[in-house]
């Protein structure tokens, strides 16, 4: 059984030591078929930093994640969410991480965002090996590559036909499906 989950964060800042989560969104797909989406508004953890530019980039501001849900509510209702498709004290039952460029930010973002809750069950839910799709990409266009102006992840979708809103870059929840689009171009279910 193939347990997916296609997620994307949005952040104050590009360290994950340093900076938080501000926006959670993801897409669960069980055995090729989608079965839930969520995105989540996060209030910062009361010590990360912010980057007023990074904001920017996701839409937001300072007033705006203040009056977001607490990262405790966030956390217990992410995880009330995961428990629907997989059982934690399984370790042969776990959701394989989507994302773009996930292995180098969104997935220390995401264990970051468990450690800040007191939560050290990371690893309970998730195989340790996120699925990174800018890797699986860069593959699947090395003939391409010289001619791409840059390899995010709009450019990728663009170079596989794929329609984007410039508009929407970077609002997670519009994020992950163009996520999910790249993938699935390149693994068509």
């Amino acid at each position: 059984m193939s347990k997916l989950i296609f997620f994307d964060v949005e952040t104050s800042g590009v360290n994950f030591w340093q900076h938080g989560i501000h926006q959670l969104s993801g897409i669960i797909e069980i055995d090729g078929e989608e079965v839930q989406r969520f995105n989540y508004q996060v209030q910062l953890h009361p010590a990360a930093l912010i980057d007023d530019e990074a904001l920017k980039v996701g839409h937001t501001t300072r007033e705006r994640v203040a009056n977001y849900c607490s990262q405790e509510s966030v956390h217990k209702e992410f995880l009330t969410c995961l428990a629907l498709y997989v059982n934690k004290f399984d370790p042969k039952d776990k959701f394989h991480l989507v994302g773009y460029n996930s292995a180098a930010f969104d997935n220390p973002f995401l264990r970051a965002f468990f450690k800040q809750c007191g939560d050290d069950y990371f690893g309970s839910w998730f195989w340790s090996c996120p699925i990174d799709v800018m890797v699986l990409a860069g593959q699947y266009l090395m003939a391409w590559r010289p001619t791409m102006k840059d390899f995010k992840q709009s450019s990728v979708a663009k170079q596989f036909g794929i329609e984007i809103d410039e508009s929407r870059l970077h609002d997670a929840d519009y994020d992950v499906e163009v996520l999910r689009s790249i993938y699935r171009y390149m693994y068509p279910i």
